[in-house]
């Protein structure tokens, strides 16, 4: 089993800067895909970013490309979400996730992901 923190969440103001922390353990999360995820209220939970087992490629959703980036530290454990350049419409409880098909391609499909965390709020004011 796999269990995920999430932090780093919070209120910011429209075009500022957060980073999300995605802390693992139970499991070495270093052969897993890893992927953050969101949900604002009356809507469903959307793909984010993903990002391989080893760091090398990284996939994000359109509505974030260019203001997003997610990183790994498979020595820590960690997971990382740095988001720029915030919006409004960014607001949501932000999930980490883990897909524990080893060595994986990134997927979009939240029901491929075996391991959630709880979730942190981002508000951003407008």
């Amino acid at each position: 089993q796999v269990q995920l923190v999430e932090s780093g969440g919070g209120l910011v103001q429209n075009g500022g800067s957060l980073r999300l922390s995605c802390a693992a353990s139970g499991r070495t999360i270093s052969n897993y895909v890893m992927g953050w995820f969101r949900q604002a209220p009356g809507k469903k939970r959307e793909f984010v970013a993903g990002i391989e087992w080893s760091g090398s490629r990284a996939y994000y959703a359109d509505s974030v490309k260019g203001r997003f980036t997610i990183s790994r530290d498979n020595a820590m454990n960690m997971v990382y979400l740095l988001m720029n350049s915030l919006k409004p419409e960014d607001t949501a409880v932000y999930y980490c996730a883990a897909d524990d098909s080893q060595f994986g391609g990134v997927t979009a499909a939240h029901d491929e992901y075996d391991y959630w965390g709880q979730g942190t709020q981002v508000t951003v004011s407008s």
